[in-house]
C-alpha cells in the first residue's frame, strides 16, 4: 500500500479529487449565497446578520484552498481538512437537534436541497471526505520522505 501512495500520480490524484471536490462544494455555494443564508440560519448557530457573511466568506475560503491544494501549496490540505472537521460538528449538531434541514453541503443545486433530511448522509460523506484527505496527507509524506532519501543518496558519501 505505501508503494501506490509514494507515486507521484496517485498524490496528484488524491490532491486533485479532494480540491476538486471543495471548488465544487464552494463554487455552487457562491452561484447563491441567498440561499446558502437561509440554509446557514436554519441551523440557528450564528447571531442574525452573520449569516450573510457566512454565506459569502467561507465558500471564498473553500474555493482559495481549493485552488491552492491543487497547486500544493503549503497550508492548504491542512485548511481545508479543518473546514470538513467543523462541517462535522455542525451537522453532528444538528443530527443531535433532529433537525430536518439541508445541509447545503454542494449549494442550492445539491441533490440534498431537494429532498430534506440528509443531515445524516451528509455526515457519512464527509466522514469518506476526510478518509480521502487523510490518504493525500499520507501520500504527501511518504512522497517528500522519498523525495528526501533520493536527495541524502546523491550526496558525498563522505557526508552521508
Amino acid at each position: 500500500m505505501t508503494y501506490v501512495l509514494k507515486n507521484r500520480w496517485v498524490y496528484r490524484g488524491l490532491r486533485f479529487l479532494v480540491a476538486g471536490i471543495f471548488l465544487w462544494s464552494g463554487a455552487g455555494k457562491l452561484m447563491d449565497p441567498a440561499a446558502f443564508t437561509v440554509v446557514i440560519d436554519a441551523f440557528g448557530l450564528l447571531p442574525e446578520g452573520f449569516s450573510g457573511l457566512v454565506a459569502v466568506v467561507l465558500p471564498v475560503v473553500e474555493v482559495v484552498a481549493g485552488l491552492a491544494l491543487i497547486f500544493d501549496m503549503r497550508g492548504a490540505l491542512e485548511t481545508l481538512f479543518v473546514l470538513m472537521l467543523c462541517f462535522m460538528a455542525i451537522l453532528g449538531y444538528g443530527i443531535y437537534l433532529g433537525l430536518d434541514i439541508d445541509c447545503g453541503c454542494f449549494g442550492p443545486e445539491d441533490p440534498e436541497a431537494r429532498a430534506f433530511g440528509g443531515l445524516r448522509t451528509a455526515l457519512y460523506r464527509d466522514v469518506f471526505f476526510c478518509g480521502l484527505m487523510g490518504l493525500t496527507a499520507v501520500s504527501r509524506r511518504l512522497r517528500r520522505g522519498a523525495d528526501q532519501r533520493v536527495d541524502v543518496q546523491g550526496l558525498d558519501p563522505r557526508m552521508a
